[in-house]
């Protein structure tokens, strides 16, 4: 069966367009390497999340190779690769249907206007890759009001120095907050800051045949056994299987995208659940694997036309990868210091804090020593978090203040000193990651994965200038967890990627010299091909990825849409 089009992944990139085009007629195709499970199979199963990865593949049978630089006792830097089988540094976010927005957090920051034209309002970084977007704000901006209808996100507008221009409210309340909350909000007002509500892609109420959160306190990483949690699966897939025009082929790991003489997709060759090869024939093809999968993937589908793999002869597939920079933070309040009507309340277990910082998502200050000659500088978003669940909790129990593996006796004590006399607010730093040359994808020529495919390198290189906004932030976090009276308040920012946001590798832009993708999302050099995934990104904004992602998928399935029905016409 030829399909109207094929969609190769199924996550926040792959499912708006299957539920765009499903409804609108079209026969649909969603490759999925992962399985399909649904709220029955997603048990609050600490051991299963937080020690072996359940929802991520082996990585004896399917890995990365990542690249890090090193620098030798003369000074010299060199870089060097190692399997995460060796080092057991996973990449991956979660295959199954549905892909990582099955275990999302859900904060729902939309990107802002000065997102879009980073290099027209701060200049060129040396040693950065910054463009700006080939769309605008405003251009995105009714299809981030179609995820909050259609995946349904949770939340109130509070107007503040940096809200972006919004054409309607969240047509969801608030989910339930926790009295915590009340305390940043009080501490930020007591200091001039302007505590913000996080939006979340969490349902407060039941609707369109979804249940509503259930408060479990098991939330990031995990799957939502109510179907709260608008993932792809639960509010996109879902009803386009319902339609009867989308088909989900779960386990089908593809390996190769065919192409014709005229340099046009041909077929999708996969290996079915079975291990044998199968191929996938459609007019339109969408490639949504997310940024590290994309990329290898065309990068491996070489061809007449593409020696240097699929949409790549000009050299740009896999190229400025960008992450997330930032880092954590965090605050101890002790019990001891406490009145009994705050200890009850610190002891909350259930609702989110959902509360946030974006003061300084543009940076106004001449003493910053990232900024611009008049002060500027592009800033970012802080997030405030508990670690609810008793293992996360409990880690670092197990050594003593001398790094000494402890147990008996001793460790029953820290374990009762960590439950019993204190909670840790957290807070979470999300800035700019700037592309850069140091930061991409390629094949490794030695590993393979269980298929024989050579799996995808990851070069993390990241630019000094993320650090110093990341720093500058984490100052600003650790000021409020001080006027909270937090105590034993520390910061860390790192210049390692936080594996499970990560974006670019096949930007979008009108230069085909220097992008992969237009505008809508086509291959300048493919014409049945899109991407679809956050690998479009040129830039990466300063909050977490999948709302923007969910937004332009939408958008680029509009485009797709109307495609599609003028040649039915013809």
């Amino acid at each position: 069966m030829k399909f109207d089009i094929c969609i190769v992944g199924s996550g926040a990139g792959a499912s708006p367009v299957a539920y765009t085009m499903a409804k609108a007629g079209a026969k649909v195709l969603v490759l999925e390497k992962g399985p399909w499970l649904t709220e029955k199979e997603f048990f609050k199963d600490e051991l299963a999340i937080s020690l072996r990865d359940a929802y991520n593949p082996k990585l004896s049978e399917q890995q990365h190779v990542i690249e890090e630089l090193y620098e030798t006792e003369d000074g010299e830097n060199f870089w060097q690769g190692e399997p995460t089988s060796e080092s057991g540094w996973s990449f991956w976010n979660g295959n199954v249907v549905g892909g990582s927005s099955n275990f999302m957090s859900g904060y729902f920051h939309r990107l802002k206007p000065i997102d879009f034209r980073l290099k027209s309002e701060f200049g060129v970084i040396d040693g950065a890759n910054i463009a700006d977007w080939p769309i605008s704000y405003d251009e995105l901006e009714p299809y981030y009001a179609k995820v909050d209808i259609e995946v349904g996100v949770s939340g109130r507008v509070v107007e503040h120095p940096n809200q972006e221009p919004r054409s309607a409210g969240f047509p969801y309340p608030p989910i339930a907050e926790h009295a915590v909350s009340t305390w940043i909000d009080s501490a930020a007002s007591n200091i001039g800051y302007h505590s913000v509500p996080v939006p979340r892609a969490i349902l407060s109420q039941p609707a369109m045949g979804r249940k509503s959160c259930e408060y479990s306190g098991y939330c990031s990483s995990y799957g939502c056994s109510s179907g709260a949690k608008g993932s792809g699966r639960a509010a996109l897939l879902n009803p386009a299987v319902a339609s009867g025009n989308c088909t989900i082929k779960p386990e089908s790991k593809v390996y190769k995208i065919e192409t014709n003489d005229d340099g046009e997709i041909s077929g999708i060759l996969y290996y079915d659940k079975h291990g044998r090869k199968q191929k996938a024939l459609a007019t339109t093809y969408v490639i949504a694997c997310q940024a590290v999968e994309t990329s290898r993937l065309l990068l491996s589908s070489m061809g007449k036309k593409f020696p240097n793999g699929l949409a790549n002869n000009n050299g740009q597939v896999g190229k400025n990868l960008v992450f997330s920079g930032g880092g954590t933070g965090q605050g101890d309040f002790f019990y001891k210091d406490l009145t009994e009507i705050q200890q009850a309340q610190l002891k909350q277990v259930g609702p989110f804090i959902n509360r946030a910082l974006q003061d300084w998502y543009r940076i106004d200050d001449k003493k910053f020593n990232g900024a611009n000659a008049d002060g500027s500088a592009k800033g970012g978003t802080i997030d405030f978090l508990f670690h609810q669940n008793p293992i996360a909790r409990a880690r670092g129990s197990q050594w003593d203040e001398n790094e000494q593996l402890v147990w008996g006796e001793q460790l029953k004590q820290n374990l009762k000193q960590e439950f019993t006399t204190y909670k840790t607010l957290r807070f979470e730093v999300f800035n700019d990651w700037l592309p850069n040359d140091d930061c991409f994808v390629t094949l490794d020529d030695e590993v393979k994965d269980k298929w024989g495919d050579p799996v995808a390198k990851i070069r993390i290189g990241n630019h000094d200038h993320d650090l110093k906004v990341g720093e500058y932030l984490a100052v600003k976090a650790e000021k409020l967890l001080s006027a909270m009276g937090a105590k034993n308040i520390s910061s860390a920012i790192s210049g390692y990627p936080a594996t499970n946001l990560m974006a670019g590798g096949c930007r979008f832009g009108n230069d085909p010299k220097t992008s992969v993708l237009d505008r809508n999302c086509q291959a300048h050099e493919v014409k049945n091909l899109y991407v679809t995934d956050g690998s479009f990104m040129p830039t990466g904004g300063s909050v977490p990825y999948t709302y923007t992602i969910y937004a332009n998928a939408f958008r680029v399935a509009e485009h797709i849409k109307s495609q599609w029905q003028l040649n039915r016409q013809s």
